[in-house]
């Protein structure tokens, strides 16, 4: 899921803790005049078709899953295995990827679930207004990642952390640096170490300013480490914003020219989207308890 913005931790509602034959699960919540069940996608491996379940002006799709396999302790168990986590954050991604395709739509948090339609449709009636305030927002826009790396080649390894244990002689092999110039040496590689974070970071600063000219609204989200981004790569920004679809277009021109830019050299942007606003709606709160 590396490709796909963040999804919420599991939200598993108190309605769904008791065991019935069926619970609801809702995937995303829209208004009532979005033109049908999301095309193209099945929901989750043992459930029910996906559905609209109107609530006033708001309809909610959803999908009527097995109890038993949805319960609390069935979903902390399954979803504490990370390939089983994977398969049902790909299904729920999918159905609401579907969703916003032919409109706005609140996404909810994964394993949002009630135990019957009834208490679905209570939470979301309880919080309806929040839901089209966070609807109005959304509408024509879409939400684009942007991350910032500071990237080494193997070449610029090398010139940034130089041999600081032994260096050449005259004779037939390298004789021991001195205790200062060794020092001298580990100064020079930390300070260059420091002066090419530093660039970063100022790069990273002028991509933020220049996306947010064309961005309504911004969530800053904490870099990844090495185990994500790799040893070679260390990423110094990570944004989500929240654009205008018809300044698309716009986006990709200012991306390419920062990225053409000299002072960006051993800068790396990644650009992806656009995606479903997950970092601008909080289904999770939204939604409520019941």
């Amino acid at each position: 899921m590396n490709s796909t913005p963040h999804i919420s931790a599991p939200r598993i509602s108190p309605s769904a803790k008791s065991v019935g034959s069926c619970a609801t699960y809702v995937f995303a919540v829209c208004r009532s005049d979005h033109p049908a069940s999301p095309s193209g996608a099945h929901g989750h491996a043992g459930g029910g078709p996906l559905r609209l379940l109107t609530v006033g002006s708001l309809c909610a799709v959803v999908q009527d899953v097995p109890a038993t396999e949805f319960s609390e302790t069935a979903l902390r168990e399954r979803l504490g295995d990370a390939a089983e986590l994977e398969r049902c954050a790909r299904a729920h991604h999918g159905v609401v990827t579907a969703t916003t395709a032919d409109g706005p739509a609140v996404p909810m948090p994964l394993a949002t679930l009630y135990l019957g339609d009834e208490r679905a449709r209570a939470a979301i009636e309880e919080n309806q207004e929040s839901f089209r305030l966070a609807l109005d927002r959304i509408t024509g826009r879409a939400e684009w990642a942007v991350k910032v790396y500071l990237t080494q080649s193997a070449t610029t390894a090398r010139s940034v952390a130089p041999d600081i244990r032994q260096t050449p002689g005259s004779g037939a092999g390298p004789r021991p640096v001195s205790g200062r110039a060794y020092l001298d040496r580990l100064r020079s590689r930390q300070n260059l170490r420091e002066q090419h974070r530093e660039s970063a970071v100022a790069a990273a600063e002028r991509v933020d300013r220049a996306v947010r000219e064309l961005a309504v609204a911004t969530v800053p989200r904490r870099p990844h480490g090495p185990e994500v981004t790799g040893k070679d790569r260390t990423q110094i920004m990570n944004m989500a914003y929240l654009i205008a679809e018809d300044r698309n277009e716009e986006l990709a021109a200012t991306i390419g020219r920062l990225r053409a830019s000299p002072d960006f050299d051993g800068i790396e942007i990644d650009v992806t989207g656009p995606w479903a606003p997950y970092s601008f709606t909080d289904g999770g709160d939204l939604a409520g308890h019941s």
